[in-house]
């Protein structure tokens, strides 16, 4: 039996793909939206897809018709975006929304916003509950418009019950900007050597696709107006992440750690580098939605790691992900800044 129709928005994403097979397999009749209307391999028959551009005026109310159950949106980042979900609250039983972790703040008002500034980078408590303060809605920044669609979607109330998720740092297959390619790309290369800032303990909470589908696929199922942090069960250090790395491509690599913080040759930073951790609290999804993780860190990740050297078998990095090319620049590889700061290491012996 058929549990209701839903709509998903940003269908053929990183999380979107997942999503839909997920819902599509808990028995929901589920209608795939993307900008280019394509299909994903893993996909049921049954799963309907539409080409949609939600930013074209009146393009999302036209394709809605006469509306949906639940509508779990992946792509919304902005007060614009809330006015047009409320807008359609009459025609959307509830929704599932896609937020950030990114949008907290520490008490001190530092934030991944701050992190570049002196002594910017954010000491939050561990683990980071639901209730922790978050930055100021606004236009500025991805968290401050990213807490002005929350907020506005909350104040929606009983007319338009929605989830909203704030995901750590997302991981698994079609990923944009993978930080697992920090390391994959250094085994492809043959180095045989590594330096991690922080001695190698920043944390920074990953969320596996599979895990956040779960959480969708549970909120559909329990309509409501919360915030909800997404994770995974652990959160690795990057040193772990490093051996994690290692052990699915079968090499041993020498790390050398390096207890302050990266210097302006960027080298030993990686895109999990904190000085402080950066953990979700996920007690809150496990109460109100009866969450249980599908997946792992460690377990999740040789697909992971086997798709980003496949791409890296037929391209080079920056053009395989310009994404993290624009993120994290060509520091983020600058192996003759390694190799010296490795020599100057080796010399204090």
């Amino acid at each position: 039996m058929s549990r209701g129709n839903a709509w998903v928005l940003g269908a053929t994403g990183q999380i979107g793909r997942v999503a839909v097979r997920s819902l599509a397999e808990d028995g929901w009749e589920v209608t795939a939206a993307s900008l280019g209307g394509g299909r994903d391999a893993g996909w049921d028959g049954a799963v309907r897809t539409t080409a949609l551009d939600r930013n074209a005026e009146g393009a999302l109310a036209a394709a809605l018709g006469d509306g949906c159950d639940v509508l779990v949106d992946m792509v919304a980042y902005d007060a614009g975006h809330a006015r047009q979900l409320t807008g359609l609250a009459d025609r959307i039983g509830s929704a599932v929304v896609i937020s950030s972790g990114a949008t907290y703040e520490d008490d001190r008002g530092r934030s991944f916003d701050t992190q570049g500034e002196p002594d910017g980078a954010p000491h939050y408590p561990v683990p980071i509950p639901e209730s922790q303060r978050t930055v100021p809605a606004g236009e500025t920044t991805y968290a401050t418009r990213k807490i002005e669609l929350e907020r506005d979607l909350l104040a929606a109330g009983d007319a338009l019950p929605v989830t909203l998720l704030r995901a750590g740092a997302i991981h698994g297959k079609h990923c944009r900007s993978p930080r697992e390619l920090y390391f994959v790309k250094r085994l492809v290369d043959g180095r045989d050597r590594r330096v991690l800032a922080f001695g190698g303990e920043s944390r920074f909470h990953p969320v596996h696709v599979s895990n956040l589908a779960e959480l969708i696929r549970l909120a559909a199922l329990r309509p409501g107006s919360r915030v909800l942090n997404a994770g995974d069960p652990q959160a690795p250090t990057v040193a772990e992440i490093g051996e994690a790395v290692d052990a699915v491509l079968g090499r041993s690599t020498s790390t050398v750690l390096s207890a302050g913080a990266p210097g302006e040759d960027g080298v030993g930073g990686t895109p999990w580098s904190s000085p402080h951790p950066i953990v979700y609290d996920m007690t809150a999804a496990e109460r109100e939605l009866g969450y249980r993780p599908v997946t792992g860190y460690a377990q999740s990740l040789p697909e992971t790691v086997e798709w980003i050297a496949a791409r890296l078998a037929d391209q080079d990095w920056t053009e395989a992900f310009p994404a993290m090319l624009r993120s994290y620049g060509e520091k983020l590889f600058d192996y003759a800044a390694e190799d010296a700061w490795l020599a100057a290491y080796d010399r204090r012996g």
